[in-house]
């Protein structure tokens, strides 16, 4: 009997539920077709019929966790707010503040070191924080115009912010408890505030 679309798409789906599941209990440096195969109670030959090998899986992986955080409710500043407190929501969007931020954001630095040694992770890791720099560029450019925000280059300002933005994910992880979500929020709000003050 052939196989329908709807059966390929509710498998692919029940893969992509293992390669959440693994990702969450091993991280990225766990994910393999063998354990996402025992994950779901299958063979790693049913699995090769959708990842052909672990290069594919990766890619999906990061795929998965990409979808997922778009769909993630997301922080609204005050109604028709824009400028720094649109700027503000959308970093404290980015921190591991919440388990499940946490818990995204354990994946994307373990997937640093797969990304690091192979060159199509690493554009496609290129790409996704070159999109997130442009969010955070537009939020910028934005206050800006406000005058919340001193003038200057935009793409430099946006840079500096996702560098200290992922510097404290970096921290936040390692150290949890000499970060808590308060403390990051802390930090935040302080270097905000310094951005305010022209040199």
């Amino acid at each position: 009997m052939p196989r329908h679309k709807g059966d390929h798409e509710a498998r692919r789906r029940d893969v992509s539920g293992a390669v959440w599941r693994v990702l969450a209990a091993r991280g990225f440096g766990g994910l393999t077709l063998r354990a996402v195969a025992t994950e779901m109670g299958a063979t790693t030959g049913l699995l090769t019929h959708y990842f052909p090998n672990k290069q594919d899986l990766l890619a999906h992986a990061l795929t998965l966790l990409d979808e997922r955080r778009a769909t993630r409710p997301r922080r609204v500043a005050a109604p028709a707010a824009e400028g720094l407190a649109a700027l503000r929501a959308a970093l404290l969007d980015i921190l591991p503040l919440t388990p499940e931020a946490a818990a995204d954001n354990r994946i994307w630095v373990s997937s640093w070191d797969a990304a690091l040694a192979d060159p199509d992770l690493a554009a496609g890791h290129a790409d996704r924080y070159g999109r997130s720099r442009e969010r955070i560029r537009r939020h910028v450019a934005a206050a800006q115009g406000l005058g919340e925000l001193p003038s200057g280059d935009p793409d430099d300002l946006a840079a500096a912010i996702q560098s200290f933005v992922l510097g404290l994910i970096v921290q936040a992880l390692l150290g949890a408890e000499a970060f808590p979500p308060e403390r990051q929020i802390r930090l935040l709000d302080r270097y905000l505030a310094a951005l305010t003050t022209p040199c």
